[in-house]
Order: C-alpha cells, then sequence, then structure tokens
C-alpha cells in the first residue's frame, strides 16, 4: 500500500480578503501536496473557509447583508484565489457545511460527557480581533500585540473547557517529541507558554450576542466559540472516527499555520483531541510574517503592500510561486516585493532554466532535425558527472523537503542547472555542429543536457506545474515520477522535438526602467524588419573607453555578477557585470575591456556600478568580451 500524506492549511477568516499571507501558506502546502504525490505518497490537500464567529457577524452587519450570504461571497474569493495560483487541494471545507457542524457537535460532546466542561460566568478584557480573552502579558502598551486595538473589558457566563488540567501532559508529549513542532524556535515559544497556568478556555458564547454560530448539543442558547469551532475542520474534513479516509490520514497529518495562530493550534487544539481520547496531528509546521519590500509591516500608506494574485496575472502564477518558496525561508519573517520577483524570476527562470532550454533546443532543432536518436557511445568523464548528479538530486531534494527547507530544495535543483549549463559550455556544442563527422558527439552532449532538464523539470513541478510540464513538452518527453528519475536515459532514441514553441521564461524588463514587458517586446522583435537607426550625434553621446582589470571578485549570492576594478588611465572605477556564468573572476585579472564610461551610475546588489563593459551574444546564446590589441593604452578612447 502506498504511503499517506496528509497536509493542511490554516481555514481562512472570511472576514477579508484573500491576501499575500494566505497565499503563501496555501502555495506551502501546494508543493508540499504535490511532491509527495509525485514521489509516490497518496495525498489528501485540504484548505478552506472558516465562517462562524463574532467578526463574520459583524461584517455582515456592515455589508448591510444576509450573514450566510456574506460568508457564500467571501469564501468563493478564495476558490477563485487558489484557482488562480494553481492551487491542487483535494478538498475545501466550510465551517457552514452539515458535515463540519456534525462532526464539532459528535466532538464536544466527547468532551462534555468526560466531564472537562463546566458553566461559569468570567469578567476579563476582551480583543474581538482574536475572539478570545487577553491576559495582561499578552498586551503590548495596552493593546493587542496582532491588532493593535484595546481589548474591552466583558462579564459574562459561558461554559469552559478544562484546558490547564492537560498542560503538564501537553509539556510531556512536546519534550517527547522532538519534531511535534516545527521549527524548534517556536517549539521553545511553546514551552514556554506552558512554563506556568494557561488556565481553562472558554467554548461558547451567549446566542443572544454572537447568534452566528454552532449550537451546543446540551445548550442551545449558546454557539460554540469559533476557534473551537475551526480547529475541528481537520477532521470533519475526513470523516472523522470510523471513516476509512480518517483512519488512513490522520495519523500523518501535518498543519501548517502562521505564527500568530501558534497558540490556538500548540494549546487550544492538542489539549482538546487529548480531552476527546483522539489522537494528536504528527507535525504542526509554523511560518513567519511576510513584510513589504523595505522590511515593514504590510500597509496601503506606505506603499509596500505585495498583491499575488495582481503579480500572477502579470507574470504568470509560476513565477510568483517560484518567488514566494525560493526567497523566504519557511519559518522565519521574509520581505517580499515586485522588484525581488523580477530579479529571482529573471536570474533562476529565464537566465538559467529557460536560456539553456531554448540553446539545446536550437542546436537539436538546427543541426539534428529535431530529434534525439541516442547515445553514439560510452559517456565520457564529463557526461558521467552530470549523469550522477542527476540521478542524486532526488534524494537531496527529499532531504530538504523533509526538513521543510524549501528554499533549499529549489536551490539543490538550479545548482543542478548551473552544473548543466557549465558542461554545456564546456563541451561546446555549437563548435561540434560546424564538423559533421563530430555530429555523434554533438548528439550525446545535447541529449545529456535534455536528461538533466528532465529531471530538473520534475523535480520543479511542485513549485512551476505550469512551466515544468512545458520544458517536457519542448523536449518531446511527458510525465515522470521521482522514482523514474533515478536513472539516466528517460530520453528514448527517437524522440522529437515539437518544431515551435513559445519561450519558456521570456526575461522581465525592469518596470522601472521604461522599457516594455516582455510580451510586447518580444511582439517587437518578431516584426521588426531592420536596426533601429541613429543620427551620428546619439552615437557621438556615448563614450566608449579601453579599461584594464585589476581587481575581479565574485558578488556575494548572485550567481551572475562580478565586481571588476577598471584602470582607465589615471582613473578607477568599479562596474558591476553580468558575466560570472561564463568567466572566471580570476580569468578577468589583466585582460582588456572596453566600457560604456559616460553611463549614469546605478547601484547593483548594493555595490555602485560606474559604466557597462561590453559583451557580444552569438545565436547559441554564448557571451565574449568586446576585446581590443593588448598594446592599447587604458582610458584609450573607442571611436
Amino acid at each position: 500500500m502506498k504511503k499517506a500524506f496528509y497536509v493542511t492549511t490554516p481555514i481562512y477568516y472570511v472576514n477579508d480578503h484573500p491576501h499575500v499571507g494566505h497565499a503563501y501558506t496555501t502555495i506551502i502546502g501546494d508543493y508540499l501536496a504535490r511532491f509527495h504525490r509525485l514521489d509516490g505518497y497518496d495525498t489528501h490537500f485540504l484548505t478552506g473557509t472558516d465562517e462562524h464567529g463574532e467578526k463574520i457577524y459583524q461584517a455582515a452587519q456592515a455589508a448591510s447583508c444576509g450573514t450566510q450570504e456574506f460568508v457564500d461571497q467571501i469564501s468563493t474569493r478564495f476558490k477563485d484565489a487558489w484557482a488562480a495560483l494553481d492551487i491542487s487541494n483535494v478538498d475545501f471545507i466550510r465551517t457552514t457545511e452539515e458535515r463540519h457542524k456534525t462532526i464539532v457537535i459528535d466532538v464536544l460532546r466527547r468532551i462534555h460527557d468526560a466531564g472537562d466542561i463546566y458553566y461559569d460566568e468570567y469578567e476579563g478584557i476582551y480583543c474581538v480581533g482574536c475572539e478570545r480573552f487577553l491576559t495582561e502579558k499578552e498586551l503590548v502598551n495596552g493593546k493587542c500585540r496582532d491588532h493593535h486595538t484595546v481589548p474591552e473589558s466583558r462579564k459574562e457566563g459561558n461554559y469552559f473547557f478544562q484546558m490547564e488540567r492537560y498542560r503538564a501532559w501537553l509539556v510531556g508529549h512536546i519534550q517527547q517529541h522532538a519534531d511535534f513542532i516545527r521549527p524548534a524556535g517556536y517549539r521553545h515559544e511553546v514551552l514556554s507558554m506552558l512554563s506556568e497556568s494557561i488556565g481553562d478556555l472558554s467554548i461558547s458564547r451567549p446566542k443572544d450576542r454572537v447568534p452566528w454560530g454552532i449550537s451546543l448539543p446540551w445548550d442551545p442558547d449558546h454557539v460554540t466559540y469559533v476557534w473551537t469551532d475551526a480547529l475541528i475542520n481537520y477532521i470533519s474534513a475526513i470523516g472523522f472516527d470510523g471513516s476509512s479516509k480518517y483512519k488512513r490520514f490522520w495519523p500523518v497529518a501535518q498543519h501548517l499555520i502562521g505564527k500568530d495562530i501558534l497558540k490556538a493550534h500548540a494549546v487550544f487544539w492538542p489539549t482538546m483531541l487529548k480531552a476527546a481520547g483522539i489522537p494528536l496531528y504528527q507535525h504542526l509546521n509554523v511560518g513567519g510574517f511576510l513584510m513589504g519590500h523595505d522590511g515593514r509591516k504590510m500597509s496601503k500608506s506606505l506603499g509596500n503592500v505585495v498583491d499575488p494574485f495582481e503579480l500572477a496575472d502579470k507574470y504568470g502564477s509560476d513565477a510568483v510561486r517560484y518567488y514566494l518558496l525560493k526567497d523566504t525561508v519557511y519559518g522565519q519573517d521574509g520581505s517580499v516585493g515586485e522588484g525581488g520577483l523580477i530579479e529571482r524570476y529573471n536570474a533562476d527562470l529565464a537566465n538559467d532554466l529557460g536560456n539553456l532550454l531554448s540553446r539545446v533546443r536550437a542546436l537539436v532543432l538546427r543541426h539534428l532535425g529535431g530529434r534525439f536518436d541516442g547515445p553514439s557511445g560510452p559517456l565520457r568523464h564529463s557526461d558521467h558527472e552530470v549523469a550522477k548528479a542527476g540521478i542524486e538530486l532526488s534524494g537531496k531534494v527529499r532531504t530538504q523537503v523533509a526538513k521543510l527547507r524549501l528554499h533549499a530544495a529549489l536551490e539543490e535543483v538550479l545548482q543542478y542547472v548551473r552544473q548543466l549549463n557549465r558542461y554545456f559550455n564546456d563541451e561546446e556544442p555549437w563548435t561540434l555542429a560546424k564538423d559533421t563527422q563530430k555530429h555523434g558527439r554533438l548528439g550525446d552532449v545535447l541529449l545529456n543536457v535534455a536528461e538533466g532538464l528532465v529531471i530538473s523539470s520534475v523535480l520543479l513541478e511542485p513549485a512551476l506545474p505550469k512551466k515544468a510540464a512545458k520544458i517536457r513538452r519542448d523536449l518531446g518527453v511527458g510525465c515522470y515520477r521521482f522514482d523514474e528519475i533515478e536513472s539516466w536515459g528517460n530520453i528514448k532514441a527517437g524522440t522529437t522535438m515539437p518544431d515551435e514553441t513559445d519561450l519558456l521564461f521570456p526575461k522581465i524588463e525592469d518596470k522601472l526602467t521604461g522599457q516594455t514587458r516582455p510580451e510586447k517586446r518580444a511582439k517587437e522583435e518578431k516584426t521588426a524588419v531592420s536596426d533601429p537607426e541613429i543620427s551620428i550625434e546619439e552615437f557621438n553621446r556615448m563614450q566608449l573607453k579601453v579599461a584594464e582589470v585589476i581587481e575581479a571578485e565574485k558578488v556575494v549570492n548572485a550567481d551572475k555578477l562580478v565586481t571588476l576594478k577598471l584602470n582607465l588611465g589615471g582613473e578607477e572605477r568599479t562596474v558591476v557585470a553580468g558575466i560570472a556564468q561564463y568567466y572566471e573572476a580570476k580569468d578577468l585579472v589583466g585582460r582588456k575591456v572596453v566600457i560604456v564610461a559616460n553611463l549614469k551610475s546605478a547601484k547593483l546588489r548594493g555595490i555602485l556600478s560606474q559604466g557597462m563593459v561590453l559583451a557580444a551574444n552569438d545565436d547559441e546564446g554564448n557571451l565574449s568580451l568586446v576585446a581590443v590589441d593588448p598594446q592599447v593604452p587604458p582610458g584609450t578612447v573607442v571611436r
């Protein structure tokens, strides 16, 4: 029987529209679900909406709308949002569904029958945003730390769950299961919460104040507290108790949450489960907050709000998915913005991955009739290296995913793609193509790179579901699982590529430069009949000078960039150039290059670049620096 995997997102509260925090957690869940499906697991992926409680009731009233009508509208927006981001959830649970209400009543009755629920009057400070009573320790300057509002004083009669009774048991469980709460920092935070009394949990609200909710099975004048109701969705969605789906998936359940709802999931939920006689979930995985590109909390007034759905419409859902997964370390706070997306897209997807696919396809179509005919001879040492690395790649990625290091899992694949790029450049297939006697070797090199791209595409598919499938279509092959890419030779002799295809990742121009959008630019390039003319006056405005490289150093955490210190004959300048893929830094020292000397300076990765080095690209995508005779002294003007 297949291994089982069950992952859940929080069910999102429908008093507001989907935002980037919702999107991030759901994309994490989707990555994990797709990954485990490809790895042979029987996978269940749940998301949904939380539709009861005081905030919902108030929001519906403010909108002059019936409460059920209101939640129907907002819940639909979440479904549409996940469709726009290609989320592959198996189920979408709503807490207003009868299947959920039935299980909530069952679980509450179990806890009540066990003697763990009592009625009492309570007076305290209450945050409507959190929908719970707070302690003084939870306030910052007298306000709720999450909603920045002053809690109101309330006194009312409610039913309470004897949560404090289970505190010692929960401490023991967390201490005995080191990976129950991940990352470890949140485990320590929960243990700190549990180091002193946690009190009992109010699990009801009077119906005359909050009429919108599930009635308590033993007192119809009270509705279930929204957090008690909502948490039960994780089992109500899979049938509970005698259900075969519950038996299969609940023992391996993994919850994904944001750190703002840690206490509810790490304290309320496990103690409720214990009291009801239900086994605990396997892992609680806690994500950090996403900030604006400036590192501050997102705010419309600050202009740093990121709309993932707007970005998906502009750049494609795969670009948004990849960016959020790659540039954010799960469990930590991260800064996100459109500029970061463009930079990550161009570096990893357009330059490293898309460009390599285009170069391989161009040579196969031009010189091999668009067909892979199998190896012409045994693998050479360089071939063995890319084959061995490709076969081992899925194991490396699995290791990172098991630790929830999804950014590192993607980086393992991109490192392999860069290895394929180096192999391609070192083997110089464009040179082999010029000699028909070497076309056998040409075919071998291109087949090896294509094999590596197939492996990369399968391992990138959880992040790039559309584009990963397109890579394989462009190479003329179908779908694979992880176990099928743990050997070399997936592209069979006679495999034929399609003649025409769109660019995998058209490069995105920076919106701040005023240049055209990629799709518009591509159209312009197709329709242009000649290079645009400029006047001699326009040309004379550009100062081209010879410079000698006196120092060169690769820019940290930038695969394409190298910092050059240049001698321009009595003047030294620093220029950042995107040539690291083609030249080792040490090999550049002493070379004469040509630069645009009067280009306006700009900061790249925090380094002031005072000019631009000229280089040429051939039809195969190879880059060469523009050079002059070695005897020409630095500072000489090129005319």
